[in-house]
C-alpha cells in the first residue's frame, strides 16, 4: 500500500446495489487496464483507495476491491461465493489426503456466455481483451505481462442479464461475498421484503459475526482508513440490513466517514399494491435511520419521485435507456457515483469523506441529492467556457435522487466534479482582441472557469469543485446507451455518425444540499400519514411496532424541516 493513501471500505447491500456495484467495479477495472497498457504515469485518481493487494496460494499477487457484499440465496448465478481467484483451502487439504478421494461437483447455473473467457487465478482478462498477469498500479511488485490477445468482448444482450454477477468482470476476494441464506432472491416465498426483517438479519449472531469478521479483516490491513461507503437498496428489506450495518460501523469505528448511497430501481408496477406500500415504508425507514448513523446519505434513482404516485423516469438528452432494465439504470447510476465520489479518491489533495460530509451536511442536513450530465456535451472547436455559456441558466444536470424537478429550489451547499475535458479546451480559444462573450472567457484556468460558472449559477452557495482530465470509461459490459452522434471519446459529431463505439465520456456531476428535499421528505411523510397500517399488518409483523411508525413520521417531518428555504423561493 502506497504511503499516505486514505483507504475506503465499500459495503454493497442488496441486489440492485449489486447491479450498480458490478458496473462501478467494471469501470474501475477498465480504467486500470487502460493505464497499465499505456504505461501511463500515476493518474489523478488513486485506485489504492478502493483496492487492496493480496496473494493467492499460487503466490500470484492480486489486486481486488476492498469490498463486503451481501445478497440473498440464488443471486450469484455461476459466481462462487468464495470468488474465482483463490483456491479453496478445504479442497487443498482434502487433496493432501493420501487415501481414496471422491469429489462431487454440482453446477447450479451455467456461466453467462459473456463471462466464458474470464479466467481464474493464473491470469486476468482485462476489459480491453488482453490476457495478462495483472500488475499492481502503485509501482510495487509489478509483474510481467503475458501477451495472449483475444478478441474484444461484446456487449452482453439485455436478455442474457438475469443477475448482476452475469456481467461482473472483476475477481473478488474470498472475504467479499456474504450470502443471506435464510431468504430467497427468486420466487414468491421467503423474500426479504420489509425493513424489520432486514434489521433482524444482523441481530442474528451468525450474520453479525460474519460481518464483523470481514470488517476486521479489511480494516486491520489499512494504514489510514478514512471511512466506509455503503451502497444499499432502500426499497426492500436491505434498508434494514443497511441500517444495522451503519449502526455497527458508527459504534466500532467512531470518527470515520460513513457515506451511504440509498439505491432505488426504476419504475414500479401500479398493479402490485403491497410491493409499492412496502417500498414506501422501507424507503422512509431506511432514509431516517441511515441518516442517524451515517455522515451523509444520498438517494440514487432514475425515478421521478420517492412517493406512491408514479412519475416518469428522468431523461438524458444524449442517452437512450430502458428504465425497466436494472442493467441500464444501474450503469447510469454507477457513472454518476464514479464521478461524485472523486473528491475522496484523488491522488493529490484529496478531500476526506468526513470533510466532504461536514461541508454538505451543516445544520442537520445529512441527506443530499445527486445530479449529473451524462455525457457532458463537447462540440469540436468549442471551449469549456463556450459550452457552459450555452447551457445558460438552466440546471446543468439531470436529477438523480427521485426528488422531482429541481427548478426553483435553493441549493445550500454543493460538491461538483467535471471530468474528461482535455486541457486544451479548458479556457477560451478566442484570438487576442476578440470581444469576450462572457466573464468565463476571461478566466485563465479551467478551475477558475468552473468556479466562476458555479458562482454565477448559485450565488452565496458554499461550493467545492474539481476539474479532472480523466474521463469515465464505458467499455463493455457497459450497455450501449449513447446517441449515434457521439465519437469514440464522446465528442459531439457533425454530420453522419462515424460508427465507433463510445469508450470514454466526460461527465458533470454534483452532490447538493437542496431545498427540494423539504418537498420530497415532507411529501413522503404525508403519504405515510394517509396509510391505514391495519391493512399492512404483515409489515408490522416483520419486526416494526406501531410506535416505530409514529416516531418515524416525527423524525421524517423534522428532517424535512431542515431543508425549508427561508428566502421565499419555491420549496
Amino acid at each position: 500500500m502506497a504511503g499516505g493513501v486514505r483507504e475506503v471500505l465499500t459495503l454493497q447491500l442488496g441486489h440492485f446495489a449489486g447491479f450498480v456495484g458490478a458496473h462501478w467495479w467494471n469501470q474501475q477495472d477498465a480504467a486500470l487496464g487502460r493505464a497499465i497498457d499505456a504505461k501511463e504515469p500515476p493518474g489523478e485518481l488513486c485506485p489504492d483507495v478502493l483496492y487492496r493487494t493480496g496473494r493467492t496460494l499460487y503466490g500470484q499477487e492480486t489486486y481486488t476491491p476492498r469490498l463486503i457484499l451481501m445478497d440473498l440465496k440464488g443471486s450469484l448465478s455461476s459466481l462462487k461465493e468464495e470468488g474465482g481467484l483463490y483456491r479453496d483451502k478445504q479442497l487443498d487439504a482434502a487433496i493432501a489426503w493420501q487415501g481414496k478421494l471422491t469429489t462431487h461437483k454440482e453446477e447450479l447455473y451455467p456461466k453467462n456466455p459473456y463471462l466464458q473467457d474470464l479466467p481464474s487465478a493464473e491470469g486476468v482478462l482485462s476489459s480491453d481483451g488482453v490476457w495478462r498477469v495483472k500488475s499492481i498500479p502503485n509501482g510495487k511488485g509489478s509483474l510481467p505481462h503475458t501477451t495472449a490477445t483475444t478478441s474484444k468482448p461484446p456487449i452482453p444482450t439485455e436478455g442474457s442479464i438475469r443477475v448482476w454477477s452475469d456481467f461482473l468482470r472483476v475477481h473478488l476476494h474470498p472475504r467479499s461475498i456474504c450470502m443471506i441464506q435464510k431468504y430467497n432472491h427468486d420466487g414468491d416465498a421467503g423474500r426479504l421484503e420489509a425493513f424489520g426483517q432486514g434489521e433482524s438479519v444482523l441481530r442474528e449472531p451468525r450474520y453479525l459475526e460474519e460481518l464483523e469478521d470481514r470488517l476486521h479483516f479489511y480494516v486491520e490491513e489499512c494504514d489510514f482508513l478514512q471511512g466506509f461507503q455503503i451502497l444499499c437498496d432502500l426499497h426492500d428489506g436491505f434498508s434494514g440490513v443497511g441500517t444495522k450495518a451503519a449502526e455497527l460501523l458508527q459504534d466500532e469505528y467512531s470518527g470515520r466517514g460513513i457515506i451511504t448511497w440509498g439505491l432505488l430501481p426504476g419504475p414500479y408496477n401500479l398493479g402490485e399494491p403491497q410491493k409499492n406500500i412496502y417500498r414506501l415504508l422501507n424507503t422512509a425507514f431506511g432514509l431516517v435511520h441511515l441518516t442517524a448513523y451515517s455522515s451523509l446519505v444520498c438517494p440514487l434513482s432514475l425515478s421521478g419521485s420517492l412517493g406512491l404516485r408514479p412519475e416518469p423516469p428522468v431523461k438524458f438528452p444524449y442517452l437512450h435507456y430502458d428504465a425497466t432494465l436494472p442493467y441500464h439504470c444501474s450503469a447510469i447510476l454507477a457513472t454518476a457515483l464514479e464521478t461524485v465520489t472523486v473528491p475522496y479518491r484523488l491522488r493529490s489533495s484529496p478531500v476526506s469523506m468526513v470533510h466532504l460530509a461536514d461541508m454538505l451536511s451543516f445544520s442537520g442536513k445529512k441527506v443530499v441529492t445527486a445530479g449529473a450530465t451524462i455525457p457532458f456535451p463537447l462540440v469540436p472547436g468549442q471551449s469549456l467556457p463556450d459550452t457552459l455559456v450555452q447551457l445558460g441558466g438552466a440546471t446543468s444536470w439531470t436529477p438523480l435522487s427521485a426528488c422531482g424537478d429541481p427548478s426553483g429550489t435553493r441549493c445550500f451547499a454543493q460538491s461538483v466534479v467535471l471530468r474528461g475535458i482535455d486541457r486544451a479546451y479548458h479556457t477560451s480559444q478566442l484570438s487576442p482582441g476578440t470581444p469576450l462573450p462572457s466573464p468565463l472567457h476571461a478566466c485563465t484556468t479551467g478551475e477558475e472557469v468552473l468556479a466562476q460558472y458555479l458562482q454565477q449559477q448559485q450565488p452565496r452557495v458554499m461550493s467545492s469543485s474539481h476539474l479532472l482530465l480523466t474521463p469515465c470509461t464505458v467499455v463493455p459490459p457497459y450497455p450501449h446507451l449513447f446517441s449515434s452522434t457521439f465519437s469514440q471519446h464522446c465528442v459531439v459529431l457533425d454530420g453522419s455518425p462515424k460508427g465507433s463505439a463510445v469508450e470514454s465520456i466526460p461527465v458533470f456531476g454534483a452532490l447538493c444540499s437542496s431545498s427540494s428535499l423539504h418537498r420530497s421528505l415532507g411529501g413522503l411523510a404525508k403519504e405515510l400519514t394517509k396509510l391505514d397500517l391495519r391493512r399492512w399488518a404483515s409489515f408490522l409483523d416483520a419486526g416494526v411496532e406501531q410506535d416505530d411508525v409514529e416516531e418515524l413520521l416525527q423524525e421524517l417531518r423534522s428532517l424535512a424541516q431542515c431543508y425549508q428555504d427561508g428566502d421565499g423561493l419555491t420549496d
